[in-house]
């Protein structure tokens, strides 16, 4: 375990602890059974003879005792066994008297499904549910108004815009949402516009961000398309197009940013593509981001899966594929890549902004492509674990004086200093460690399976606290949104008069905040990180807020 984690063995353990019910005859055999005094005692007469007597009394305890104790799973019980030798004599009675105890209790920290339920749980996640649903009702409206086809709106002047090249970007990324919330009018609205007009758009528009139009907007048409019933092969329970109208649309906008890939000498695609005429080429400074290029598989392995044209995925995998070859920092790498050269440029080293869903992505990938397409993609998982070691040994701290703990930049590479700043992008880190712990299941069936090896709980435990930090960003400002960037109180940096305003925040001299990152982006990474949390954990604490 490295010596820069925060917390101990024990802690995981205790973290880990299970109580079961058995009978008073179940403690004594196997205490008999898992001790080393029956090897001792029936070495000699003297231990034979207090065996059979001790045998008798505890027949007779049982007529007159009926009780009920508890132990920790038999894996813990292994842990604690002691490998010491005592003499049969002296220790006889020594042993007999830890044998009329009841097995060992830890605190009473219950696991989730056995905590007492709160009748009214039930009735605030509704409200909540409907709170959100309204949220995203009153914001559509607003949108559909004023900005309609355009990628975004500006709120205060009620103008639309088109950063992120004029291909309706909110109207895309936001179906699959609706179909989640049964907003029939929204779906159909939405996508009349994309059977419409994004196809137009698409062979008329300039240049577009290869990464951004990735996620934002092929991987809405490839979200629709499995919400509408694609995948079963069946029409749309939704209102709008058929499913197949959004993958087609897909595979044209795919072939659009495939030539990101191809005009590349290496395997790094550039990062920007010219729509209308399917040119590609690189940033003004020739460099990619680390996490744009590693950041494109999930939605072209999919595209591949149901169109059945492997082209997309094997652009998209022969990405990761080059970076398992490149040299690392135990297992973390820079944030810029140069498609020219296919080397890392820089030591820059963080899971902020051009660092973080390079990490994210090398599970999920794997999660993906193990469940969906036959083939060896254990390096994925094996590049994955690698850099969570380099994280907990490298870039984990705590704060002070209260001990948040945070995930730290390395900007000058691993001989550079440490710098105390978090993005609020890095919040993504709490649940991909959670979903890399158990590979998806719950944490309860994963205990149950034995699945947990201790790297695992180490993760685990490591996904609670960062998830606790990230939470702390929210509460300790005094509107309750979290900065885009923050700062954490060490013994070797702390700046005074920039604290997130609530002073009634336990954490209000931990975390420091600079005027220029006093901005929130509406950033899903702390609410993902917590929905992860209460499906693996199903600690309702995750739901609830109640951190």
């Amino acid at each position: 375990m490295s010596k820069s984690l925060p917390y101990s063995r024990k802690d995981v353990e205790y973290d880990n602890a299970k109580f079961r019910h058995r009978s008073f005859f179940k403690v004594i055999t196997q205490t008999l059974l898992t001790g080393n005094m029956r090897r001792e005692c029936l070495s000699c007469s003297t231990g034979k003879f207090l065996g059979l007597l001790m045998v008798f009394g505890l027949a007779c305890l049982m007529l007159t005792h009926a009780n009920t104790t508890h132990s920790v799973s038999v894996g813990l019980t292994k842990d604690i066994r002691t490998n010491e030798e005592h003499k049969v004599v002296t220790d006889v009675g020594i042993r007999f008297k830890n044998l009329w105890r009841r097995a060992p209790r830890l605190p009473p920290r219950l696991s989730p499904d056995e905590k007492v339920k709160d009748p009214n749980v039930e009735e605030k996640w509704k409200a909540r549910q409907n709170n959100v649903k309204e949220a995203f009702a009153h914001a559509w409206s607003g949108y559909k108004k004023f900005a309609m086809g355009y990628d975004e709106l500006m709120p205060v002047s009620r103008l639309g815009v088109d950063g992120l090249g004029g291909l309706g970007a909110t109207v895309v990324d936001a179906l699959d949402s609706a179909m989640i919330m049964g907003l029939d009018e929204v779906v159909s609205e939405a996508g009349s516009w994309i059977e419409s007009h994004l196809l137009e758009r698409i062979s008329q528009k300039g240049q577009v961000n290869l990464f951004e139009t990735t996620i934002r907007v092929l991987g809405g048409l490839l979200s629709a398309y499995h919400l509408s019933g694609g995948d079963e092969g069946m029409n749309s329970a939704h209102k709008g197009p058929k499913p197949t109208v959004y993958l087609d649309i897909a595979k044209n906008l795919a072939d659009h940013l495939l030539s990101a890939f191809t005009s590349s000498p290496t395997a790094i695609p550039f990062s920007d593509v010219v729509l209308r005429d399917s040119s590609a080429h690189p940033s003004p400074d020739g460099l990619s981001s680390t996490s744009e290029v590693s950041t494109l598989q999930l939605e072209f392995n999919y595209l591949s899966a149901i169109s059945g044209d492997p082209k997309y995925s094997t652009e998209g995998m022969k990405v990761l594929a080059h970076l398992k070859t490149l040299p690392k920092v135990e297992g973390l790498v820079p944030i810029y890549i140069s498609p020219h050269s296919g080397e890392f440029s820089g030591e820059n080293i963080r899971l902020g902004s051009r660092g973080d869903s390079y990490y994210e992505y090398l599970l999920k990938v794997w999660l993906q492509q193990r469940a969906i397409q036959d083939g060896n993609f254990t390096y994925l998982y094996d590049m994955y674990e690698e850099a969570m070691r380099g994280v907990r040994h490298l870039l984990v701290q705590k704060s002070i004086p209260n001990e948040l703990v945070f995930v730290g930049e390395l900007p000058y590479g691993s001989k550079g200093s440490f710098s105390p700043k978090m993005d609020h992008l890095v919040c993504f880190l709490p649940g991909t460690l959670a979903l890399g712990a158990t590979k998806g299941i719950t944490k309860e069936k994963a205990m149950k399976d034995n699945l947990l090896r201790f790297e695992d709980l180490e993760n685990l435990k490591l996904a609670e606290d960062l998830a606790k930090t990230c939470f702390e960003m929210y509460s300790v400002t005094s509107t309750g949104l979290a900065p885009e960037i923050a700062y954490f109180h060490t013994k070797e940096y702390f700046e005074a008069g920039l604290d997130g305003g609530n002073k009634s925040s336990k954490y209000v001299n931990d975390i420091i905040i600079k005027h220029a990152d006093r901005h929130n982006l509406l950033r899903p990474e702390t609410v993902e990180s917590l929905f992860v949390l209460y499906r693996i954990t199903q600690d309702p604490k995750y739901a609830l807020l109640d951190l």
